[in-house]
C-alpha cells in the first residue's frame, strides 16, 4: 500500500530539504565503495598485523579480495545486563562466518555506560556525550579496513545511536545490529514506581526500595520498562538493520543463538563479493529515517530520540527536524501501551504480537514506507512477521497473527490508544521544546501556573523535602543542557514532582535537560534550546513569573511583558563543579563545541 498522503508530504519535505547534504554523502559512500576494502593492495606490513593471530587457512583467505571478512564491534561489559550477554556472541559468530564461507575478528570495543547506574549521579553527565564517543570508538575499529560488512552489538541508550552514527559514516559497508534482548519480566513496573514514591514520601525506607529494584532489574537483559533501550530496539528493527522478529527475544535462549547466527551469515551475504550488496549508507534513506520516527509514536518511544534520531538522521546526510517530528506525531496513532505508557513490559509486547503485529498494522493504512531497503532485502512487508525455532533449530518466520494477543498491550489501527503519537514540540517567547504526552492525563495537557526555578536536580528535591512546594507551580530546572552540564537526565525529579501532582496540585517541569523514556504522568517540556548557557530565554526567568505550558496548541510561553522581559540580563552561573570529577574534565572539548538540541546535541554536527 502507498504510504499515507501526510506521511509521503513529509517525507518529500525531508528529502528537498536534505538533497545537496545527501547527495554529497552518497557519493563519498559510493567512491569508497569503489576503493575497498581490497585486502590485496593493502602492504604485506598491514595485512601481517590484520591476520597475525589468524589460522592459517584464514590467513591465506584474507591475503585475497575473495573470501568476506566480517567487522563486530561491540559494546560488551559484564558489569551491565543488556551487555553481558554479548559476552558469547563473538564466538558464535565467528562460527556461523566459517559455516558461511567467510571470517570474523572483532574490530574493536566501544564503551556501554547505564544511566540507570549514574541517575543522579556526577557521570551522568557524560551519557550523551558518550554516544558521540561511541561513535569514534567503533570508527576506530573500522578504520583498519580489513572489513567487507560490519555487525554490531549494542542494546542501551546512547550505544546504539553511537554505533548507527559509525555504521553511517561507514556507509560504504553493509551493516546488521545484533540484539541481545529484553531481561524476563521482574516486579512489575508499576510497583516499582509505587515504592520509589513511598520513598520519596519517607513512607518506606532504602531497604524496601533497593529490594524493589533489585527485583526489577535482576538477569541478563534489557530493562523491561519502554525507555530509551527498548525504543532503540524497535527503531533497529522498523529501520532495516535488525533481521525480522529479532529484537525482543530474551538473552541465552536457543531462538536467540539462532537469529544471532542468522544475522552473522546475512551480514556476509549482503557484501560487494555476493549478489545482495546492500551498503548502510545506501541501504537508510528519508523514508527509513520516517519509518524510524513513525514507530517512535506508535509506541510512545522514548523523548531521547528526539536528539539521537536527528544526529542518526545527519550522518546520513538527512536533515531531520522537530517539526518534521512533532507533525509525524499529529497523524500516527498509538498502537502500544507499554510502561510507563502502560502496565505491560516489552515481554508483555511481544507476546501480544510484537514487533510484525505492530508493522503489519501500520502498513494497512500507509503509515510506513513499505518501499524501503533493509538488511533483509526489499520491503517492510517482510518484517510483518513472528521468528520461530523448525524442528532442526532453524529460524523460520511465520505471518504475524491478525489479531493482538492482548488489546491491552497493542492495539488494531482501527481502534489506538489515542489519534496521535503523544510527543510535541512546543514553541514560544522561551524558545522550543518537546513534550512526551502519551502518558499525561488529558486533563494536565495545559499547566499556567508561577514558576520556581532550580538551578539543578537536587534544590527542587531539598525544598520538596522542606514542604515548600505543596502549591501549583511549574518547575524551572535550567542549566542542564549539553554546553552546561552534557544534558544529564533529570530522572530524580520525577517521584517529588508525582507526589505532589498526586495531592491535587497543578504541577509540570521545564527545562533544558532530559527526562528520556521513562518520563510519565507529569507534563515536562524538555531538551528546552536555546539552553540557559547560551544565554536563552529560560536564563531570564524569575521566581513568580507565570509560565502557560500548552502541549494542545504546542506553546510555551512566559507570562510576562515582553518589552520587560526582553530587557532582562539571562542569569549566569558558576558551573566549575562540573567540570571536574568522574571524567568530566575529559570532556570539555564536547561541552565548548556540542550543537543545540535541536540539531542533535552532537559535536559533530
Amino acid at each position: 500500500m502507498a504510504a499515507h498522503s501526510s506521511i509521503e508530504a513529509i517525507t518529500a519535505r525531508i528529502v528537498e530539504r536534505s538533497k545537496p547534504l545527501r547527495e554529497a554523502y552518497l557519493d563519498r559512500v559510493r567512491r569508497a565503495a569503489t576503493r575497498g576494502p581490497h585486502r590485496s593492495t593493502l602492504s604485506c606490513g598491514n595485512l601481517a598485523h590484520g591476520f597475525a593471530v589468524c589460522s592459517p587457512a584464514e590467513k591465506d583467505a584474507l591475503a585475497g579480495d575473495v573470501v568476506p571478512n566480517l567487522g563486530i564491534i561491540t559494546a560488551y561489559n559484564d558489569m551491565l545486563s543488556a551487555h553481558q550477554p554479548y559476552e558469547t556472541f563473538p564466538p558464535i559468530i565467528r562460527e556461523a562466518a566459517r559455516e558461511a564461507g567467510g571470517i570474523a575478528q572483532v574490530a574493536g570495543g566501544v564503551p556501554a555506560m547505564c544511566d540507570g547506574v549514574t541517575q543522579g549521579q556526577p557521570g551522568m553527565e557524560l551519557s550523551l556525550f558518550s554516544r558521540d564517543a561511541i561513535a569514534m570508538a567503533a570508527g576506530i575499529g573500522l578504520s583498519h579496513n580489513m572489513f567487507d560488512a560490519a555487525v554490531f552489538l549494542g542494546i542501551c541508550d546512547k550505544i546504539v545511536p553511537g554505533l548507527v552514527i559509525a555504521a553511517l559514516s561507514f556507509g560504504h559497508l553493509p551493516s546488521v545490529f545484533i540484539p541481545a534482548g529484553p531481561m524476563t519480566t521482574g516486579l512489575p513496573n508499576d510497583e516499582k514506581s509505587r515504592i520509589r514514591q513511598l520513598y520519596a514520601e519517607g513512607k518506606v525506607g532504602r531497604a524496601e526500595l533497593l529490594e524493589a529494584e533489585s527485583k526489577s532489574y535482576h538477569g541478563p537483559g534489557t530493562c523491561t520498562f519502554y525507555g530509551t533501550a527498548n525504543s532503540n530496539q524497535m527503531l533497529m528493527e522498523i529501520m532495516g538493520f535488525h533481521m525480522p522478529g529479532a529484537s525482543f527475544v530474551n538473552p541465552g535462549t536457543p531462538l536467540r543463538e539462532a537469529l544471532t547466527r542468522e544475522a552473522a551469515k546475512r551480514a556476509l551475504a549482503i557484501t560487494a563479493l555476493g549478489n545482495e550488496f546492500t551498503p548502510a549508507g545506501e541501504m537508510i534513506d528519508e523514508r527509513s529515517v520516517v519509518n524510524g520516527v513513525v514507530g517512535l509514536h506508535a509506541t510512545g518511544g522514548s523523548t531521547n530520540h528526539t536528539l539521537h534520531l536527528v544526529a542518526m538522521a545527519r550522518a546520513a546526510g538527512i536533515l531531520l527536524t522537530w517539526q518534521d517530528i512533532s507533525e509525524l506525531s499529529d497523524v500516527v496513532p498509538l498502537l502500544a501501551r507499554v510502561y510507563p505508557n502502560g502496565l505491560a513490559d516489552v515481554n508483555h509486547f511481544h507476546a501480544a504480537g510484537g514487533m510484525g503485529f505492530l508493522i503489519k498494522q501500520l502498513l494497512k493504512t500507509g503509515m510506513v514506507h513499505d518501499d524501503v531497503r533493509t538488511v533483509f532485502g526489499h520491503g517492510l512487508e517482510a518484517y510483518t512477521v513472528e521468528a520461530k525455532l523448525d524442528a532442526n533449530g532453524a529460524v523460520v518466520r511465520e505471518p504475524t497473527p491478525n489479531e493482538s494477543g492482548d488489546l491491552k498491550v497493542l492495539a488494531p489501527i482501527e481502534t489506538p490508544f489515542q489519534s496521535n503519537g503523544g510527543l510535541k514540540m512546543l514553541k514560544g517567547n522561551l524558545g522550543k521544546a518537546v513534550i512526551k504526552i502519551s502518558a499525561v492525563k488529558p486533563e494536565r495537557h495545559i499547566v499556567e501556573a508561577p514558576a520556581i526555578v532550580f538551578h539543578d536536580q537536587q534544590g527542587l528535591q531539598e525544598a520538596f523535602k522542606r514542604g515548600e512546594l505543596n502549591r501549583d507551580f511549574i518547575a524551572v530546572v535550567r542549566f542542564q543542557g549539553p554546553k552546561a552540564n552534557g544534558m544529564p537526565e533529570l530522572h530524580r525529579l520525577t517521584p517529588p514532582l508525582g507526589v505532589l501532582q498526586d495531592r491535587g496540585f497543578k504541577v509540570a517541569l521545564v527545562t533544558d535537560g532530559r527526562m528520556s523514556g521513562a518520563s510519565g504522568k507529569v507534563p515536562a517540556a524538555i531538551h528546552i534550546t536555546p539552553e540557559a548557557s547560551d544565554g536563552g530565554p529560560i536564563a531570564k526567568i524569575k521566581d513568580g513569573d507565570m509560565i502557560r505550558l500548552d502541549a494542545v496548541a504546542g506553546t510555551l510561553e512566559v507570562l510576562v511583558d515582553a518589552a520587560e522581559f526582553g530587557a532582562r540580563t539571562p542569569v549566569v552561573v558558576d558551573l566549575s563543579d562540573n567540570e571536574f570529577g568522574m571524567g568530566r574534565e575529559l570532556f570539555a572539548p564536547f561541552r565548548r563545541h556540542v550543537g543545540t538540541a535541536d540539531m542533535g546535541a552532537s559535536v559533530f554536527a
